[in-house]
């Protein structure tokens, strides 16, 4: 979302010439895959980590361009919110002591930032939702010093031609009758990229929406917004409502959300750009001069900057990317399920998980999307949000076959344990990861489950303790919670070893 967008309110009309763009860039992607106009296959990995800014009381820091003015690196973006930040890390090869790289590299980093931003008035929380944040801290005066977003919020309004409210039933409810784009910066996410072949695609974008329930069980770390205590991971049903272009009757009427989990597997990486041309107006109808065909027709790899455009204005679970990497264009599949946090370790867990489960489900000879009905995924995906570790699946039955039989009532935990985990050790060992590595980030996986606890059975815990026990009203016990947690998270440990309070 942080792309610089320069255009004048006239340009954005132009919808008609965009829209002839997005067919011509499509008809391009097809034709290149078709005849492999893409990087050889290279087992490659990248990862970026949203995070928020809170004072010394835990309070939301409205002050991301003096942070990061600070930190002077260009690895720290600007994100939507003045209360936050993104780190995008380097790519690495998915192979040998990866992990342990990753975590050197990431903590030195962070570490670093966090000094500076302390010069600042601020310091880096790495979380989900920051759980201090309230509804006024939403408004459009927090939103980063940035077109694309002020556009963005402006065509979001404009679509639906009347306020955006927020109905979030949870543990408690909550409703708002009237707020801002920004409202969705709340919600900060941990996005782990995969490069793959245009004929690999399918089976890794279709293994990774098949476990997006599973991951928001394990990694669920945004119980609360706005004071409210709703699901395990309400990051999801936020974008969902918070960025939703529709007005009632376009939902009576079916018309798909722009944060959406999706409605069928796929059989290429064509068919996920072709359904964002057919079913979502552009957000951002901006037209860049490139002329697609000619370049490809030259040899080269065309930008297809409307296509791109688009595309990151839809906000899948996980979204397809086209990209250019040293002039030779490649695919990959983002996933941006889980919420970043709480700690370093934790996050690289949360990866180690995820690249070992999909390479295993990827190539399985009965592939779980053959077994398990995209609706089921759907549903297994709202419950993972609602519930988290303590989530209950719809699951395939091993050694059946057929689509959408022989599925079984499972929990995560024993999911996790007896099925997804071993799979997760296979696939590691398949990329080449070192064992070391291996069992040191699949075995926090192992602790969650066995313990019973995340990011967010921790925050709900602490928060209700220093309720009961210490008698704090609810903002108190937010911040204290708050604090609490940004000090064990610069501890390291991972929070299955948080102790409560």
């Amino acid at each position: 979302m942080g792309e610089k967008v320069v255009a004048t309110r006239a340009e954005l009309a132009d919808r008609q010439l965009y829209r002839r763009k997005l067919h011509t860039c499509l008809d391009v992607l097809g034709r290149m895959i078709r005849e492999d106009r893409f990087d050889r296959p290279r087992a490659v990995m990248g990862l970026e980590i949203e995070l928020n800014l809170a004072d010394e009381q835990g309070l939301p820091a409205m002050n991301n361009a003096q942070v990061l003015s600070a930190i002077g690196s260009s690895d720290f973006q600007t994100e939507l919110g003045r209360f936050n930040i993104e780190v995008n890390i380097t790519p690495h090869r998915l192979c040998g002591h990866v992990f342990e790289e990753l975590r050197e590299e990431i903590d030195t980093g962070l570490r670093y930032a966090d000094r500076q931003a302390a010069e600042a008035g601020a310091r880096i929380v790495m979380v989900g939702i920051l759980p201090t944040l309230e509804h006024a801290h939403t408004g459009l005066d927090a939103m980063s010093h940035n077109q694309r977003y002020s556009l963005l919020s402006d065509q979001i309004l404009a679509a639906r031609g009347e306020d955006i409210a927020l109905d979030i039933e949870g543990v408690e409810h909550l409703q708002l009758e009237s707020i801002t784009m920004v409202a969705e910066a709340a919600a900060t996410s941990l996005q782990l990229h995969l490069q793959v072949t245009p004929q690999r695609f399918s089976s890794v974008w279709n293994a990774a929406q098949a476990i997006c329930g599973p991951q928001l069980a394990l990694g669920a770390n945004s119980p609360f917004l706005f004071g409210r205590e709703l699901w395990r991971e309400t990051r999801p049903v936020l974008f969902q409502q918070a960025c939703d272009t529709r007005t009632a009757e376009l939902k009576a009427q079916g018309v798909r959300p722009i944060t959406w989990f999706g409605e069928r597997w796929v059989d290429s990486a064509y068919d996920l750009f072709e359904e964002n041309l057919r079913y979502f107006p552009a957000l951002l109808p901006i037209c860049d001069d490139e002329d697609p065909m000619k370049v490809l027709a030259s040899g080269g790899a065309p930008r297809l900057a409307e296509m791109r455009l688009h595309n990151g204005t839809i906000y899948r679970w996980n979204r397809p990317v086209y990209d250019i990497a040293g002039g030779v264009a490649h695919l990959r599949v983002e996933n941006r399920a889980l919420p970043a946090g709480p700690t370093v370790a934790d996050t690289l867990a949360n990866a180690a998980f995820y690249y070992g489960l999909v390479r295993v489900l990827a190539e399985q000879p009965r592939p779980i999307w053959t077994r398990l009905p995209f609706e089921r995924a759907d549903e297994n995906f709202q419950q993972g949000a609602r519930y988290g570790i303590d989530a209950v699946f719809q699951w395939p039955r091993s050694g059946r076959a057929g689509r959408g039989g022989g599925l079984q009532t499972v929990s995560a935990v024993d999911l996790v344990l007896n099925e997804l985990l071993p799979m997760a050790y296979q696939g590691l060992d398949e990329w080449g990861v070192e064992p070391a590595d291996r069992d040191r980030y699949l075995g926090i996986i192992e602790q969650r489950c066995l313990r019973r606890t995340n990011g967010a059975s921790w925050q709900t815990a602490t928060f209700h303790r220093l309720r009961e026990q210490y008698g704090m009203d609810r903002p108190a016990a937010l911040a204290t919670m708050t604090r609490r947690y940004a000090e064990l998270m610069r501890g390291g440990e991972p929070v299955h070893t948080w102790p409560v309070g």
